[in-house]
Parts: structure tokens; C-alpha cells; sequence
């Protein structure tokens, strides 16, 4: 893959789960040149995810998708004994999904990759949000502050844009059936380089592919023996 970025380059945010890389599959579909970005947090699931992301890259290995770009943004020293650094009593397939959300996530997850953007010439970063998402940084108002603020700091034009933002999960499942969905990765707490199978995104990953009534090819390091119904609304993919 070139790792060479043009003006017609779409900038892409990704982690290793499902939205974001059927977000890929379609740019790609779409004809779009695509340059990807991985921003490493050093976070507990971030080892796996990330292996994940690579092994999904080269499976739909393109021409037009340029070389994956990891951007560093270690954030141990802000969240310091939370969950998500320490690893301990993260939450369960029986929480509320506003327990996996991690504060100001969003805008240390885009500023980065819009500034390489700018910086490179790509005057577009695509973000995997998904439409009826409850948090604030992740509405229509928050983005639109957030894409001016940025650009009146840099001088720069770049437009954050979210292509599934009027979409529910079911809709973007079924736009990545023909995709090795199983290649991808949503677990915060893996076990063994596995899904762990009991964590609040394993079981928002299972209810995912019932959705679609799609088998599930998931390697899980314990399956139980069902998963409990799902609710709230679809977040920016950060597992």
C-alpha cells in the first residue's frame, strides 16, 4: 500500500469493532482513496484491537487503501485508575452502556487525526458514529463546534463527516454482511488475545449480528449461555 496521501484521499478514523471497519468497506466500495488511522491510547484492549485492525486491512487489502497511520494519544495519565487503564471491574454484558463511556474521548480521538489530516492535504475525516448516539460529543451541534473550532485554529478547511450518522446498527450491519466481520474486534476486557465473551461490548457485539440474523464467527473465550437484550443507543466505536 502507498503511504503516499493526496487531496482526494478521504481521511478515516478507525478501531478494530464493527462500525468503523464497515465504514471502510464502504469508502472503499464507494471508490474512495482512503488513508486509515489507529490512535493508540494505551488502553487495556488496545494490543488486541489493534492486531485485529491490521488483520481487517489486509484482508480488504485495495489500492485504494493507503497504509494504516497509528497516532499516539496515552491517556494513563489523565484517567489514571480507571477501568479502562487498570483493567479491573470493567463493566459487564449487565451494565448500561453509558458505563463504557470514557470523558472528552471523542475530541482527543479526532484531533489528532485532523491535524495529520490538515497537515497532509486530506481536507476530509470520516467517523463512525451512528445515528440516535445519546452522548453529547457525538451530535450534530458537538461536531460542527468542534470542525470550526479546528479549523479557525489550523486555518485549515477539513470537514468531519459521519456517513453513518442517520443510520441505526441494523442498517450498517447489513452494509458489512459480505465483509470478515469476524476479523474484527469489540471487547474490553480480552482474555487470552480473545473476545472475553461477558463485557458490556461483547454482548453489544452479539446482539449486533442477531440484528441481521447473521452468524456469529466471533472467537469468544467463553460463551454464556445467552446474551441480555441490549439498550441505549450506538457510540462511536472506540473497542
Amino acid at each position: 500500500m502507498d503511504r503516499q496521501s493526496s487531496p482526494a484521499a478521504v481521511g478515516l478514523l478507525l478501531s478494530g469493532g464493527l462500525d468503523s471497519c464497515i465504514l471502510l468497506g464502504e469508502l472503499l466500495r464507494q471508490g474512495h482513496r482512503v488513508q486509515p488511522f489507529y490512535v493508540q491510547s494505551q488502553l487495556v484492549w488496545q494490543r488486541e484491537e489493534l492486531l485485529a485492525l491490521e488483520s481487517f486491512i489486509w484482508a480488504v487489502a485495495s489500492p485504494q487503501l493507503l497504509e494504516l497511520v497509528v497516532l499516539e494519544m496515552p491517556l494513563g495519565d489523565v484517567y489514571g485508575d480507571h477501568w479502562s487503564v487498570t483493567g479491573h471491574e470493567v463493566p459487564d454484558a449487565a451494565t448500561a452502556d453509558d458505563a463504557v463511556y470514557l470523558p472528552g474521548r471523542n475530541a482527543l480521538l479526532v484531533i489528532k487525526a485532523a491535524l495529520w489530516c490538515h497537515l497532509h492535504g486530506i481536507d476530509r475525516l470520516a467517523l463512525a458514529v451512528l445515528g440516535g448516539n445519546p452522548f453529547a460529543d457525538a451530535g450534530d451541534d458537538f461536531f460542527d463546534r468542534f470542525e470550526s473550532s479546528l479549523n479557525r485554529a489550523t486555518g485549515g478547511r477539513l470537514r468531519i463527516t459521519r456517513p453513518f450518522g442517520r443510520l441505526a446498527k441494523r442498517e450498517v450491519m447489513q452494509l458489512g454482511l459480505e465483509l470478515p466481520l469476524e476479523l474484527t474486534f469489540s471487547c474490553i476486557a480480552p482474555a487470552g488475545g480473545l473476545h472475553c465473551g461477558r463485557c458490556n461490548k461483547c454482548a453489544e457485539r452479539k446482539a449486533a449480528f442477531r440484528l441481521v440474523g447473521a452468524e456469529d464467527l466471533t472467537s469468544y473465550a467463553t460463551t454464556a449461555s445467552h446474551s441480555p437484550a441490549r439498550g441505549g443507543g450506538p457510540k462511536l466505536e472506540m473497542n
